[in-house]
């Protein structure tokens, strides 16, 4: 009996077989279209979110946030978390922050700001600068935050006005900062 060694094929002869086989291209159409896993690698590649840009509406910048706060008249949500890591953290952005309930409130009586400590050495913690993360520390320190997800409200002056550890519900949540809000 005779043994076949399988031999690896290489990556532009894979592509071009998954595209033949997906009818994608046909015959010698591989030939001329061979370039296209690279620029579909390239799009995902230059395409990819930011690893330290905070989520989209959230700011990330401490003095920024504070000064939109006060201009605009609203409260500052500092958002203390572990983005790639705490899974409660994740289940906080997924049922509460993403949803459009919580973003319609946010975006009349709110300003946000996240301060992620992601995972060292991951993605996040990379593109994250130091000046970021050292603003992260300095205000976890300052509001003796020691576990995530804690959230905090301020004022417009930079006054505490409430601090949470832990995960709430979104209309628990809303129901908190409009009683907050409303003094």
């Amino acid at each position: 009996m005779r043994t076949w060694k399988r031999e690896p094929l290489p990556r532009g002869r894979l592509f071009a077989v998954l595209a033949r086989r997906r009818g994608l291209v046909q015959g010698d159409d591989v030939k001329k279209h061979r370039f296209i896993p690279f620029a579909v690698a390239a799009c995902l590649l230059f395409h990819a979110p930011a690893g330290g840009a905070a989520a989209p509406g959230w700011l990330d910048d401490y003095h920024k946030a504070q000064e939109e706060a006060k201009a605009s008249h609203k409260l500052l949500l500092l958002n203390f978390t572990g983005s790639d890591w705490c899974g409660w953290c994740i289940r906080l952005d997924q049922n509460v922050f993403s949803q459009s309930d919580f973003k319609d409130y946010a975006s009349k009586n709110l300003v946000l700001l996240e301060l992620d400590f992601p995972r060292p050495g991951g993605s996040r913690w990379e593109g994250q600068t130091a000046e970021l993360k050292k603003q992260n520390l300095d205000l976890a320190r300052q509001y003796n935050v020691y576990g995530f997800p804690t959230l905090i409200v301020l004022d417009g002056n930079g006054q505490k006005l409430w601090q949470y550890e832990g995960y709430l519900q979104g209309t628990e949540l809303i129901a908190q900062l409009d009683k907050l809000r409303k003094g």
